[in-house]
């Protein structure tokens, strides 16, 4: 018999934390290898995460909605080669749990912090296959205010910019008056609701002074103003979705300084072609032809011309990226936004790139995408011409450094040149639009790229096969 951990999986670079939505199993249950544990949720996918083993839930490490760091033990599981099942242990103190999480060193990211002195002792199952866990044991304050800080606790002061005479003065509700999860979340909470950034003071929350002795000397409490909405209003509550996508666009946006450029194209051939083959495409192929391959066919053939499109920014090093995989926009029911990714889609032919769209608009609409369904994009193309919209200006899609806009394609007058000269007639017209990051994106870079679509796009060979 041996104890297995379950750790939060990996589900992209950009994605370092996961909020547990379900759990399948309890402490006690039995469960199968590959078999669903429960169901978490990142800012781009939902998804499940099944058991490494077949065994019995030995113990759950977090709960419902707690927000946990990726590489975190969240469960542990209890391999057995008989049919007896031990009671579940009654949980930890406060406190203890998230100790004992096991998040590798490497998730600390307190560039300013240095961290409490603490002892390991590695421990080792009597199995070869499972990973020596480290325990922190905390060494005894010495006298100067100094306490024992968990590595969750010092994970969530550094991505919230917490200082360490901030961490100090926060009161600790966990054993030997330790600051918990729950503490230093709840703190962050208070601060965040603060009115004026630039006197820095704080409505609405709890001030806590911890002083040497270890106990809080006072409590302050002050009231922020309520908001008075007139007329006739509905307050509505963003769901977990809505609010990760605000503060990515909102991450996007301090991040890189965007520069939109415009043209348009007309694809009447394109068009054309499109409702020629299409029955007889879906009845040979089993599968639909919109126009969501076609242009993506399209920024494919561009990309390699135009590598720094195809890229990331990391410090002062420019990452191209010899992969292209192709993000796809896709609404969801609830109407929000989701980013599936085609990958390596220069190795597609139209008939491979539709049934990869297809398959994953499918699989968004229905929430069936897998974390890799999601990762590793390169660029991104939305069409908001779906919802009518005749351009937009997109928001980067961070790490990416462009995202491309495809309109809704329209009838208009327009003048033709031809070798018998100009003449006014009746075009499928669209406008294509490109958001880029200027940090390595120029506008003359940015506009040739654009450009290099449309003309592709315009270029289509209407007696092509597919």
């Amino acid at each position: 018999m041996a104890i297995v951990d379950l750790v939060m999986p990996k589900m992209g670079e950009s994605i370092m934390e996961a909020t547990i939505l379900k759990w399948h199993k309890q402490p006690g249950d039995k469960v199968k290898q590959d078999e669903t544990v429960l169901e978490i949720a990142t800012d781009k996918v939902d998804t499940e995460v099944p058991s490494t083993t077949e065994g019995v839930i030995e113990e759950i490490l977090f709960k419902v909605d707690d927000v946990v760091p990726i590489g975190s033990i969240i469960a542990k599981i209890r391999t057995t080669s008989d049919e007896k099942i031990e009671k579940y242990k009654e949980p930890e103190p406060a406190g203890i749990a998230e100790e004992k999480s096991g998040i590798p060193e490497s998730a600390v990211t307190n560039g300013s912090f240095e961290r409490p002195a603490y002892q390991k002792q590695p421990t080792y199952a009597s199995t070869d296959t499972h990973t020596p866990t480290t325990v922190f044991k905390p060494q005894t304050t010495n006298g100067t205010g100094n306490r024992f800080y968990s590595p969750l606790v010092l994970n969530i002061a550094a991505n919230e910019g917490i200082s360490m005479t901030e961490l100090e003065a926060i009161h600790g509700t966990g054993n030997e008056g330790r600051v918990t999860k729950k503490d230093i979340l709840q703190y962050v909470t208070a601060r965040d609701q603060e009115t004026s950034s630039a006197s820095r003071e704080f409505t609405g929350k709890q001030t806590y002074v911890q002083p040497a002795s270890g106990q809080p000397s006072s409590i302050t409490e002050t009231k922020s103003p309520e908001f008075i909405h007139g007329g006739n209003v509905e307050i509505i509550e963003m769901d977990r979705m809505r609010r990760l996508i605000a503060e990515h666009m909102v991450r996007s946006k301090h991040t890189s300084p965007h520069v939109t450029s415009f043209t348009e194209a007309d694809v009447t051939n394109l068009v054309l072609w499109r409702e020629k083959i299409k029955t007889e495409f879906e009845k040979r192929e089993g599968t639909k032809i919109t126009f969501t391959p076609l242009f993506i066919e399209a920024i494919v053939r561009c990309l390699k011309k135009y590598p720094f499109v195809n890229s990331s920014v990391e410090g002062s090093k420019i990452i191209l990226k010899k992969d292209i995989n192709i993000g796809m926009a896709t609404a969801l029911p609830n109407g929000n936004l989701i980013v599936p990714v085609i990958k390596n889609a220069d190795q597609f032919n139209l008939v491979g790139l539709a049934k990869q769209v297809n398959r994953l608009a499918e699989s968004a609409r229905n929430n069936r995408l897998k974390p890799e369904d999601t990762q590793d994009g390169t660029f991104t193309m939305t069409n908001v011409g779906t919802f009518g919209s005749l351009m937009g200006t997109p928001i980067i899609n961070q790490p990416q450094v462009a995202i491309l806009a495809t309109g809704a394609i329209k009838k208009r007058p327009v003048v033709i040149e031809t070798e018998q000269g100009d003449s006014i007639g009746i075009r499928h017209m669209m406008y294509l639009s490109l958001s880029y990051d200027h940090r390595i994106v120029d506008g003359s870079i940015g506009a040739s790229f654009l450009s290099e679509v449309a003309k592709a796009l315009e270029n289509f060979d209407p007696g092509r096969s597919y």
